[in-house]
């Protein structure tokens, strides 16, 4: 899997941008780091246990520290600073960021609930 060779924030439009060695870049919304975030807490325990992310639209991120050479856990304006985004998940992130976020929107009309 490629690895990042720059993680910039950009705190007005909030959007994280990542360039990754095999010449990607991707621009990820901060709402959208956070609605997909690895953490249990966002994820579950295992299948099915997902936790719908909601009011999410204005989060900013505070922080990112490195974790090792593999990943970086970002502190968001909410608190939440449990998930760990390794390289492949930042990448995979990116590489599907339209299907993802159609189907986060889905979900969101189908429960009523608003970004």
């Amino acid at each position: 899997m490629p690895t990042p060779t720059e993680i910039k924030l950009h705190q007005q439009s909030r959007v994280m941008e990542v360039a990754f060695d095999d010449g990607r870049t991707f621009r990820l919304p901060y709402e959208y780091l956070r609605v997909f975030s690895p953490s249990a807490e966002v994820r579950g325990h295992g299948p099915g246990q997902e936790v719908l992310q909601v009011g999410k639209k204005e989060i900013e991120i505070r922080l990112v520290e490195p974790v090792g050479s593999y990943a970086i856990q970002p502190t968001f304006s909410d608190g939440h600073a449990t998930g760990i985004y390794s390289w492949d998940y930042l990448y995979q992130l990116g590489v599907e960021q339209d299907s993802r976020w159609a189907t986060y929107l889905k979900q969101m009309e189908a429960s009523g609930k608003s970004r």
